[in-house]
């Protein structure tokens, strides 16, 4: 791990384990983000979209962050910090750096399709809390593109250190390290790891680790170090699974591969729901191959 930038490596963005209740079982939270570390994740990310961040309260955000840091340590842990106001996303920042944390992740304005200027505003009011900015550029979702170009601004007027690229635009990695070349790439979409890892990622912002933590940390040390004799099979018999990271139904997918592998997945809050019969299979059978392939 690289103590001044904590964002570097694998990072696990991590699933919430809930009980049959609902509720946050900060116990088994706990445990999971040691277990991840224990098994060569240089960190994890609390609160993000896996993490379900938006179907939690306050109080419950509060919690996790702080669970995190006391099971792994605050450098090891960049919790996400987004909230449709910049006043709120920068009190999260805020409440990071007093629970110890290293970094921080945020997705641009998302209320709206914020344009160039507010996206510019939002992330200079939360780089006040005074922590390192990792962007997260998921225009599917948000519909706020952070293209290179705004990057490059971001990066250049101090906001951002890095970006957690989830556009699935490989091409990108070259434009963004031409017209930023100190802004750090993060891979985003578990399903283009080798891609953004051959042209130059600095990390990897993970999903799949949650129920393959030895596996895909391998993946990613061979990928980044361009041994593509061990990269490139070891990519292929995970891309089954890999590829539900950049479906709608990533968290589902990922709780139920981290339950068959005996980690503490569970149900998720509405509105999510569970995955269909054919999906819940196809996750289930793409996950048992892997397993008999040795690779939890």
């Amino acid at each position: 791990m690289t103590d001044h930038r904590p964002w570097r490596g694998v990072l696990v963005a991590t699933a919430l384990p809930l009980r049959d209740d609902l509720s946050v079982d900060y116990d088994a939270y706990a445990e999971h983000c040691a277990w991840l570390v224990a098994n060569g994740c240089d960190g994890v990310v609390p609160n993000g979209s896996l993490g379900e961040y938006q179907v939690l309260t306050p109080g419950e955000r509060t919690r996790v962050v702080e669970t995190a840091v006391a099971a792994v340590g605050g450098r090891r842990v960049m919790p996400g910090v987004a909230a449709y106001g910049s006043a709120e996303a920068r009190r999260w920042a805020e409440q990071a750096g007093e629970a110890g944390c290293g970094a921080v992740m945020l997705l641009p304005p998302n209320a709206y399709r914020a344009d160039e200027r507010s996206v510019l505003a939002h992330y200079a009011e939360v780089a006040r809390a005074g922590l390192p900015v990792v962007a997260y550029n998921n225009p599917v979702d948000t519909k706020v593109d952070l293209v290179p170009e705004l990057l490059a601004r971001l990066h250049g007027e101090g906001h951002v250190q890095g970006v957690k690229e989830f556009s699935g635009d490989v091409r990108r990695a070259y434009r963004i390290a031409e017209l930023a070349p100190g802004l750090d790439l993060l891979v985003g979409a578990d399903d283009v790891l080798l891609e953004l890892a051959l042209a130059g990622a600095k990390g990897w912002v993970a999903g799949y680790p949650n129920a393959l933590p030895a596996a895909c940390v391998a993946l990613y040390r061979a990928a980044a170090a361009g041994d593509l004799a061990t990269a490139e099979p070891l990519y292929r018999q995970l891309h089954p699974l890999l590829r539900w990271d950049s479906k709608v139904e990533f968290v589902q997918a990922i709780k139920l591969s981290m339950d068959l592998a005996g980690r503490p997945g569970g149900s998720c809050r509405p509105p999510r729901v569970p995955l269909l019969p054919a999906q819940e299979a196809a996750v289930r059978a793409a996950t048992e191959k892997a397993f008999a392939a040795g690779l939890a």
